[in-house]
C-alpha cells in the first residue's frame, strides 16, 4: 500500500512534466495548484511560459484545471480566466470534495486525473484522498512568509521518500 504523504512522481517544476507522457498514462485532466506551483504567490496572471505549457497540455488532450486553496476568490478566478481554464478557488484541500467536483465538472474519472502541486499536506494528500495520480514539484519561491519555511521543513522527509521512489514521467 502506498503511503499517503508521498507523491507518485516528483520533479523540479511543472516544466519537468511531459504532456505527452501524461497522455500516454491516460491522464486527461490535470488539476494544478496555483500559488508556488504555476506561478509565485501574488503573480496575478499567467506567464508566457505557463501559457505555452498549457497549450502543450491541450495539444496532447490534457485539460488544465486550477484547484487553489487561495481564500481570495478573485485571485484564482482572474488567473484562470486569463489562461482560459476552469478553476475552483478556496478548494479546501486536502479534503477530496473539490477534487471530485472538478472531475465531475469535466466528466473525468480518478484514473484519468492527476494533481500537480508544491505541498505535501494539501496537494499530495488531497490527491491521494481522491484517488488521483500525484505530481510533486518544488515550491517556486519561499520568500515572504516564515510559516512557509516551517511547513516545507516538516514536509522534507516525505519529499525525500518521494524522490527515491520516483520514476521518470
Amino acid at each position: 500500500m502506498a503511503f499517503p504523504l508521498t507523491a507518485h512522481w516528483a520533479g523540479r517544476s511543472i516544466y519537468d512534466i511531459d504532456p505527452a507522457a501524461l497522455a500516454r498514462r491516460g491522464i486527461r485532466l490535470l488539476l494544478a495548484d496555483l500559488d508556488n506551483t504555476l506561478v509565485p504567490y501574488g503573480v496575478p496572471e499567467p506567464t508566457e511560459q505557463v501559457r505555452e505549457w498549457t497549450a502543450a497540455l491541450e495539444r496532447h488532450g490534457v485539460t488544465l484545471f486550477v484547484l487553489s486553496n487561495n481564500r481570495h476568490p478573485e485571485r484564482p478566478g482572474r488567473f484562470s480566466r486569463a489562461l482560459g481554464v476552469p478553476f475552483i478557488g478556496h478548494a479546501g484541500k486536502p479534503k477530496p470534495g473539490s477534487f471530485y467536483k472538478a472531475m465531475e465538472q469535466m466528466g473525468r474519472t480518478a484514473e484519468e486525473t492527476a494533481i500537480v502541486g508544491d505541498q505535501i499536506f494539501t496537494d499530495i494528500l488531497g490527491g491521494r484522498n481522491a484517488g488521483v495520480f500525484t505530481l510533486l514539484v518544488e515550491p517556486i519561491r519561499l520568500a515572504g512568509n516564515p510559516g512557509r519555511y516551517l511547513r516545507y521543513a516538516v514536509e522534507w522527509p516525505f519529499r525525500a521518500l518521494t524522490k527515491r521512489r520516483t520514476k521518470p514521467l
